[in-house]
């Protein structure tokens, strides 16, 4: 706002607003007098404008951010998680806790209790870092950097997926921006879709309000790295927003709908999780002779989840591109040039059902790059 207030411009203002009957000039009382006065206001207007940008949250990261948000919406950042699962181990020992384990790419994971094993058995294990770089498929979690006495191998069985990397600053002024533009009254669909988005993990929320009948309450989630939630997640959002308790043999659960989640009392709230929606995507390259098969499909990968990432859960965006898929191998490096590009078979855009019935997610299939 103040750019223009730098110490010479300043200078030449106030050396206007005097009378030619002083000499003006370098070295003279009047000049040197005036460029004093000069710096300082110069500071001043940096001063100023500071502050200014300060009341502006699309200005503001880190601490300053968090702070402003707290201060006006009591919001916090959501920090990242741990990935954790359980690890199949063959031999006859004791894993102590703090053992390591890890992939062949170096992600280490530990122990966090001491097991014996006779023979195989499992044992819990945690990512030593926060973060979704540490989400890493079944069988990969196959390394043992320090031997551990009788323990000959190991392995993961599942797909490690609940590791959540920490709210960023997009995001949470994201959210800081929900809050305005959605304003929570009383139990409205935007509580539970903020309630939803409280929690550590959850990247995006929609609330049907009366889906199965008045006071019913069906709140569809996805993961912070725009995936389909694991069932982990999933009831720990049902417990934030409406805990559903212990059932009984009659099908009634103890909890539901009594107020001791952040819902009201009768509200029956049920949390699950999208569908996704396979989208396959088949094309003729011409390639540069520069790049591998490997690193191009990885680059469209990459480029694809990103974007079905940006769409997940977007009313505004319930379909994938046909034009959005075409611009992304267009523009892929070791790419030349592209013809038949089909999504799923076809050359149009694929809706995406957002319904109570069937919410969906896009998810990346098969990609089917033929040389031309």
């Amino acid at each position: 706002m103040y750019e223009d207030k730098t110490a010479d411009n300043i200078q030449t203002d106030l050396l206007g607003n005097i009378t030619d009957d002083y000499d003006k000039t370098i070295g003279y009382s009047t000049y040197d007098l005036l460029k004093s006065f000069a710096i300082e206001e110069s500071d001043i207007y940096k001063a100023i404008s500071s502050a200014i940008d300060m009341i502006d949250v699309d200005n503001l990261t880190g601490a300053d951010l968090e702070k402003y948000v707290y201060q006006r919406k009591g919001l916090q950042r959501k920090v990242g998680s741990f990935a954790s699962t359980n690890l199949t181990v063959n031999g006859t020992g004791t894993v102590k806790a703090g053992a390591l384990f890890e992939t062949s790419a170096g992600l280490q994971f530990a122990c966090i209790e001491d097991t014996v094993i006779s023979g195989s058995g499992t044992i819990p294990v945690q990512a030593l870092e926060i973060g979704s770089s540490y989400n890493t498929p079944a069988n990969t979690i196959t390394e043992i950097p320090a031997t551990i006495q009788g323990i000959i191998s190991c392995t993961n069985l599942s797909t490690v997926t609940n590791g959540y990397d920490g709210e960023s600053d997009d995001k949470l002024r994201g959210r800081y921006y929900d809050m305005l533009r959605n304003p929570i009254t009383s139990n409205n669909k935007y509580a539970f879709e903020a309630w939803a988005k409280e929690v550590t993990g959850v990247g995006n929320a929609k609330c049907f309000p009366t889906w199965q009948g008045a006071n019913t309450v069906k709140v569809v989630i996805i993961n912070s790295n725009m995936q389909i939630a694991n069932q982990e997640l999933i009831d720990e959002v049902q417990n934030h927003i409406d805990p559903k308790g212990v059932q009984d043999s009659n099908g009634n659960w103890s909890t539901w709908g009594t107020g001791l989640g952040e819902a009201s009392i009768g509200s029956y709230c049920t949390v699950d999780t999208a569908t996704g929606k396979a989208i396959n995507i088949s094309a003729t390259i011409n390639k540069d002779s520069n790049y591998t098969d490997e690193q191009i499909k990885q680059e469209i990968t990459d480029a694809v989840n990103k974007y079905f990432a940006e769409i997940a859960l977007d009313e505004n965006n319930a379909y994938v591109s046909y034009a959005r898929i075409a611009n992304i191998l267009f523009n892929a490096d070791g790419i030349k040039d592209y013809s038949n590009l089909t999504i799923n078979n076809g050359n149009s855009n694929i809706s995406l059902s957002l319904t109570n019935d069937l919410c969906e997610i896009p998810v990346l299939g098969d990609v089917n790059l033929i040389d031309a």
